[in-house]
Protein backbone atom coordinates (compact mmCIF):
# COMPACT_ATOMS: atom_id res chain seq x y z
CA UNK A 1 0.00 0.00 0.00
CA UNK A 2 2.92 2.65 0.91
CA UNK A 3 4.64 1.49 -2.34
CA UNK A 4 1.44 2.02 -4.43
CA UNK A 5 1.35 5.61 -3.07
CA UNK A 6 4.84 6.67 -3.57
CA UNK A 7 4.39 5.45 -6.88
CA UNK A 8 1.40 7.66 -7.29
CA UNK A 9 2.95 10.47 -5.53
CA UNK A 10 5.63 10.38 -8.24
CA UNK A 11 3.24 10.53 -10.89
CA UNK A 12 1.78 13.45 -9.51
CA UNK A 13 5.05 14.96 -9.53
CA UNK A 14 6.02 14.47 -12.71
CA UNK A 15 2.80 15.65 -14.33
CA UNK A 16 2.73 18.94 -12.35
CA UNK A 17 6.06 19.39 -13.86
CA UNK A 18 5.45 18.72 -17.18
CA UNK A 19 2.56 21.53 -16.74
CA UNK A 20 4.84 23.82 -15.81
CA UNK A 21 7.17 23.60 -18.46
CA UNK A 22 4.19 23.28 -21.13
CA UNK A 23 3.12 26.86 -19.47
CA UNK A 24 6.78 28.11 -19.61
CA UNK A 25 6.68 27.25 -23.15
CA UNK A 26 3.66 28.22 -24.87
CA UNK A 27 3.26 32.03 -24.65
CA UNK A 28 6.90 32.14 -25.46
CA UNK A 29 5.66 29.76 -28.69
CA UNK A 30 3.14 31.85 -29.88
CA UNK A 31 4.14 35.39 -28.66
CA UNK A 32 3.44 37.95 -31.54
CA UNK A 33 6.83 39.79 -33.24
CA UNK A 34 7.66 43.21 -31.30
CA UNK A 35 7.11 46.38 -33.03
CA UNK A 36 9.25 49.16 -32.67
CA UNK A 37 6.35 51.85 -32.85
CA UNK A 38 8.98 54.75 -31.93
CA UNK A 39 10.92 53.73 -34.99
CA UNK A 40 7.70 53.49 -37.13
CA UNK A 41 6.68 56.83 -36.38
CA UNK A 42 9.86 58.43 -36.97
CA UNK A 43 10.28 56.81 -40.22
CA UNK A 44 6.48 57.64 -40.89
CA UNK A 45 6.88 61.32 -40.69
CA UNK A 46 10.34 61.40 -42.78
CA UNK A 47 8.38 60.24 -46.22
CA UNK A 48 6.20 63.63 -47.64
CA UNK A 49 3.08 62.31 -48.53
CA UNK A 50 2.14 62.16 -52.31
CA UNK A 51 -1.07 62.26 -54.27
CA UNK A 52 -3.13 59.97 -55.50
CA UNK A 53 -1.90 59.40 -58.95
CA UNK A 54 -5.10 60.13 -60.51
CA UNK A 55 -5.97 63.34 -58.76
CA UNK A 56 -6.91 65.94 -61.16
CA UNK A 57 -6.54 69.59 -60.06
CA UNK A 58 -9.42 71.63 -60.07
CA UNK A 59 -10.67 73.60 -63.27
CA UNK A 60 -11.06 77.17 -61.86
CA UNK A 61 -14.21 78.74 -63.26
CA UNK A 62 -14.62 80.90 -66.16
CA UNK A 63 -13.41 84.53 -65.39
CA UNK A 64 -12.25 83.65 -61.38
CA UNK A 65 -8.75 85.73 -62.06
CA UNK A 66 -11.40 89.06 -62.17
CA UNK A 67 -13.24 88.29 -59.03
CA UNK A 68 -13.85 91.43 -57.31
CA UNK A 69 -12.64 93.90 -59.66
CA UNK A 70 -14.89 96.39 -60.43
CA UNK A 71 -17.41 95.59 -63.33
CA UNK A 72 -17.52 92.47 -62.48
CA UNK A 73 -19.97 89.91 -60.30
CA UNK A 74 -19.43 86.64 -58.83
CA UNK A 75 -22.14 84.17 -59.40
CA UNK A 76 -24.58 83.50 -56.12
CA UNK A 77 -26.86 80.28 -55.64
CA UNK A 78 -30.62 81.06 -57.45
CA UNK A 79 -28.94 83.81 -59.70
CA UNK A 80 -30.59 84.16 -63.12
CA UNK A 81 -28.65 86.35 -66.09
CA UNK A 82 -31.89 88.11 -66.25
CA UNK A 83 -31.56 88.83 -62.20
CA UNK A 84 -27.77 90.08 -62.78
CA UNK A 85 -28.93 91.68 -65.99
CA UNK A 86 -31.71 93.50 -63.92
CA UNK A 87 -29.40 94.52 -60.70
CA UNK A 88 -26.88 95.60 -62.77
CA UNK A 89 -28.86 98.08 -64.67
CA UNK A 90 -27.80 95.93 -67.78
CA UNK A 91 -29.55 93.49 -70.91
CA UNK A 92 -28.76 90.00 -70.04
CA UNK A 93 -28.81 90.06 -74.21
CA UNK A 94 -25.62 92.09 -73.71
CA UNK A 95 -23.85 90.33 -70.55
CA UNK A 96 -24.09 87.09 -72.55
CA UNK A 97 -22.69 88.50 -75.24
CA UNK A 98 -19.60 90.22 -73.24
CA UNK A 99 -19.13 86.89 -71.20
CA UNK A 100 -19.12 84.85 -74.82
CA UNK A 101 -22.29 82.70 -73.60
CA UNK A 102 -23.60 79.90 -76.13
CA UNK A 103 -26.32 79.20 -73.95
CA UNK A 104 -27.88 82.17 -71.20
CA UNK A 105 -29.51 79.16 -69.02
CA UNK A 106 -26.05 77.83 -67.78
CA UNK A 107 -24.18 79.91 -65.43
CA UNK A 108 -21.79 78.48 -62.09
CA UNK A 109 -22.39 79.57 -58.76
CA UNK A 110 -18.51 81.05 -58.20
CA UNK A 111 -18.60 81.91 -62.17
CA UNK A 112 -16.80 85.79 -62.74
CA UNK A 113 -19.31 87.81 -65.53
CA UNK A 114 -18.84 90.91 -66.58
CA UNK A 115 -21.35 93.28 -66.46
CA UNK A 116 -20.43 96.44 -68.04
CA UNK A 117 -19.47 96.91 -71.54
CA UNK A 118 -15.84 96.17 -72.62
CA UNK A 119 -15.85 99.39 -74.30
CA UNK A 120 -16.80 101.09 -70.84
CA UNK A 121 -14.42 102.71 -68.27
CA UNK A 122 -14.57 101.42 -65.07
CA UNK A 123 -13.03 102.81 -61.49
CA UNK A 124 -13.55 102.57 -58.19
CA UNK A 125 -15.68 105.25 -58.11
CA UNK A 126 -17.74 104.67 -61.31
CA UNK A 127 -18.11 103.30 -65.06
CA UNK A 128 -18.17 105.65 -68.09
CA UNK A 129 -19.97 104.33 -71.10
CA UNK A 130 -21.18 105.31 -74.41
CA UNK A 131 -24.75 105.93 -75.25
CA UNK A 132 -26.77 103.17 -74.73
CA UNK A 133 -28.09 102.83 -78.45
CA UNK A 134 -24.17 102.00 -78.90
CA UNK A 135 -24.58 98.42 -77.14
CA UNK A 136 -28.06 97.47 -79.12
CA UNK A 137 -28.04 93.88 -80.48
CA UNK A 138 -29.93 91.36 -82.38
CA UNK A 139 -32.53 89.98 -80.83
CA UNK A 140 -31.37 86.52 -81.97
CA UNK A 141 -27.70 86.56 -81.16
CA UNK A 142 -28.50 84.21 -78.22
CA UNK A 143 -31.43 82.41 -77.16
CA UNK A 144 -33.53 83.29 -74.22
CA UNK A 145 -32.71 82.31 -70.83
CA UNK A 146 -34.62 80.31 -68.85
CA UNK A 147 -36.94 80.76 -65.60
CA UNK A 148 -33.66 79.54 -63.83
CA UNK A 149 -30.82 80.36 -65.31
CA UNK A 150 -28.33 78.02 -63.64
CA UNK A 151 -30.10 74.72 -65.13
CA UNK A 152 -30.16 74.33 -69.02
CA UNK A 153 -33.31 72.46 -68.40
CA UNK A 154 -35.63 74.64 -67.58
CA UNK A 155 -38.02 75.99 -70.13
CA UNK A 156 -37.01 79.15 -72.19
CA UNK A 157 -38.52 82.18 -71.21
CA UNK A 158 -41.87 83.44 -73.03
CA UNK A 159 -41.63 85.92 -75.50
CA UNK A 160 -44.21 89.02 -75.75
CA UNK A 161 -47.43 88.17 -76.96
CA UNK A 162 -47.75 90.36 -79.69
CA UNK A 163 -45.82 93.77 -81.24
CA UNK A 164 -47.16 96.98 -80.51
CA UNK A 165 -48.43 99.19 -83.68
CA UNK A 166 -50.02 101.84 -81.45
CA UNK A 167 -48.30 105.44 -81.62
CA UNK A 168 -47.21 106.67 -78.44
CA UNK A 169 -49.58 108.04 -76.14
CA UNK A 170 -49.68 111.59 -74.53
CA UNK A 171 -47.77 111.34 -71.19
CA UNK A 172 -50.46 110.99 -68.28
CA UNK A 173 -48.99 113.56 -65.83
CA UNK A 174 -46.43 116.71 -66.44
CA UNK A 175 -42.76 114.99 -66.73
CA UNK A 176 -40.01 115.26 -63.52
CA UNK A 177 -36.05 115.10 -63.77
CA UNK A 178 -34.66 112.68 -62.46
CA UNK A 179 -31.28 114.40 -60.64
CA UNK A 180 -28.25 112.22 -61.64
CA UNK A 181 -25.67 114.42 -64.69
CA UNK A 182 -25.76 113.89 -67.94
CA UNK A 183 -28.30 111.01 -67.91
CA UNK A 184 -31.31 113.14 -66.17
CA UNK A 185 -34.48 111.36 -67.48
CA UNK A 186 -37.93 113.09 -67.37
CA UNK A 187 -39.94 110.11 -66.42
CA UNK A 188 -44.09 109.91 -66.31
CA UNK A 189 -46.45 107.71 -64.23
CA UNK A 190 -46.51 104.18 -66.09
CA UNK A 191 -50.72 103.92 -65.09
CA UNK A 192 -53.04 106.16 -63.71
CA UNK A 193 -53.98 103.73 -61.05
CA UNK A 194 -53.61 104.35 -56.80
CA UNK A 195 -50.84 103.78 -55.11
CA UNK A 196 -51.59 100.45 -53.20
CA UNK A 197 -47.97 100.22 -51.63
CA UNK A 198 -44.88 102.34 -51.54
CA UNK A 199 -41.28 101.74 -51.88
CA UNK A 200 -39.62 99.68 -49.26
CA UNK A 201 -36.01 98.99 -49.91
CA UNK A 202 -36.01 95.27 -47.90
CA UNK A 203 -39.52 94.55 -49.46
CA UNK A 204 -40.87 96.20 -51.82
CA UNK A 205 -38.43 97.41 -54.61
CA UNK A 206 -40.85 99.71 -56.24
CA UNK A 207 -44.11 100.89 -56.27
CA UNK A 208 -47.91 98.89 -56.68
CA UNK A 209 -50.23 100.26 -58.77
CA UNK A 210 -53.74 99.78 -58.37
CA UNK A 211 -56.33 99.01 -61.72
CA UNK A 212 -58.34 96.52 -63.78
CA UNK A 213 -57.44 94.07 -66.07
CA UNK A 214 -56.40 95.10 -69.64
CA UNK A 215 -55.77 98.44 -68.31
CA UNK A 216 -53.00 100.36 -70.31
CA UNK A 217 -49.06 100.13 -68.93
CA UNK A 218 -47.23 102.91 -70.06
CA UNK A 219 -43.58 103.67 -70.56
CA UNK A 220 -41.97 105.88 -68.18
CA UNK A 221 -39.54 107.51 -70.61
CA UNK A 222 -38.13 106.82 -73.74
CA UNK A 223 -36.16 103.43 -74.23
CA UNK A 224 -34.90 100.11 -75.00
CA UNK A 225 -37.11 97.02 -74.32
CA UNK A 226 -34.02 94.85 -72.66
CA UNK A 227 -36.34 91.85 -71.35
CA UNK A 228 -40.09 90.98 -72.13
CA UNK A 229 -40.86 87.16 -70.71
CA UNK A 230 -41.88 85.84 -67.29
CA UNK A 231 -38.62 84.42 -66.49
CA UNK A 232 -37.89 86.08 -63.23
CA UNK A 233 -40.05 84.47 -59.98
CA UNK A 234 -41.96 86.76 -58.22
CA UNK A 235 -42.53 88.91 -61.47
CA UNK A 236 -44.77 87.44 -63.75
CA UNK A 237 -45.03 88.74 -66.81
CA UNK A 238 -42.66 91.67 -66.94
CA UNK A 239 -40.94 94.37 -69.36
CA UNK A 240 -37.45 96.27 -68.53
CA UNK A 241 -36.87 99.14 -70.25
CA UNK A 242 -32.99 100.52 -70.58
CA UNK A 243 -33.38 104.46 -71.23
CA UNK A 244 -29.86 105.32 -70.85
CA UNK A 245 -26.70 104.18 -69.22
CA UNK A 246 -27.85 105.25 -65.94
CA UNK A 247 -31.67 103.93 -65.69
CA UNK A 248 -33.36 101.27 -65.97
CA UNK A 249 -37.29 100.76 -65.41
CA UNK A 250 -39.36 97.35 -64.62
CA UNK A 251 -43.08 96.92 -64.89
CA UNK A 252 -44.59 93.31 -63.75
CA UNK A 253 -47.53 90.80 -63.55
CA UNK A 254 -48.81 91.86 -66.33
CA UNK A 255 -51.80 90.37 -68.27
CA UNK A 256 -50.19 90.99 -71.75
CA UNK A 257 -46.88 92.49 -72.87
CA UNK A 258 -46.93 94.64 -76.40
CA UNK A 259 -43.61 94.96 -77.31
CA UNK A 260 -40.32 92.35 -78.29
CA UNK A 261 -36.85 92.64 -76.66
CA UNK A 262 -34.64 94.99 -78.38
CA UNK A 263 -37.99 97.30 -79.23
CA UNK A 264 -37.10 100.61 -79.26
CA UNK A 265 -40.57 102.83 -77.32
CA UNK A 266 -41.08 106.35 -76.84
CA UNK A 267 -42.32 107.75 -73.23
CA UNK A 268 -46.44 107.27 -72.61
CA UNK A 269 -46.54 104.30 -75.08
CA UNK A 270 -48.72 101.73 -74.54
CA UNK A 271 -46.42 98.60 -73.42
CA UNK A 272 -48.87 96.26 -71.94
CA UNK A 273 -51.66 95.52 -70.29
CA UNK A 274 -52.24 95.18 -67.06
CA UNK A 275 -52.74 92.10 -65.22
CA UNK A 276 -52.03 89.59 -62.14
CA UNK A 277 -49.16 87.77 -63.67
CA UNK A 278 -47.71 85.72 -59.79
CA UNK A 279 -49.84 87.93 -57.87
CA UNK A 280 -52.67 87.44 -55.69
CA UNK A 281 -54.68 90.76 -57.40
CA UNK A 282 -54.15 92.70 -60.52
CA UNK A 283 -51.92 95.67 -60.12
CA UNK A 284 -48.93 96.70 -62.02
CA UNK A 285 -45.49 96.66 -59.75
CA UNK A 286 -43.09 99.83 -61.22
CA UNK A 287 -39.18 99.82 -60.50
CA UNK A 288 -36.76 102.32 -61.43
CA UNK A 289 -33.32 101.13 -60.95
CA UNK A 290 -30.40 103.62 -60.86
CA UNK A 291 -27.27 101.61 -62.11
CA UNK A 292 -29.19 99.05 -60.97
CA UNK A 293 -30.07 99.67 -57.51
CA UNK A 294 -33.38 100.00 -56.82
CA UNK A 295 -34.79 103.90 -55.72
CA UNK A 296 -37.45 104.83 -55.00
CA UNK A 297 -40.33 106.09 -58.03
CA UNK A 298 -42.18 108.01 -56.24
CA UNK A 299 -38.68 111.11 -55.89
CA UNK A 300 -38.88 110.40 -59.89
CA UNK A 301 -42.04 110.98 -60.79
CA UNK A 302 -44.33 113.83 -60.59
CA UNK A 303 -46.93 114.82 -58.26
CA UNK A 304 -50.31 113.86 -58.96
Amino acid sequence: MHALRSQDWKHAVGLVALVVLGGCAGPNAHKAPVEDRGSSRVLQSAVPATPAADAVPAKPLPGAENAGRPGYYTVKPGDTLIRIGLDSGQSWRDIARWNGLDNPNVIEVGQVLRVVSPNATVTETGVTTRPVTSSTVTATAVPAPAASAASAAAAPASAASKPASTPAAPAVAAAAVASGGEDDIAFVWPTSGSLIAGFDEAKNKGLDLGGKTGDPVLAAADGRVVYAGAGLRGYGNLLILKHNNTYLTAYAHNQTLLVKEDQSVRKGQKIAEMGSSDTDRVKLHFEIRRQGKPVDPAKYLPNR
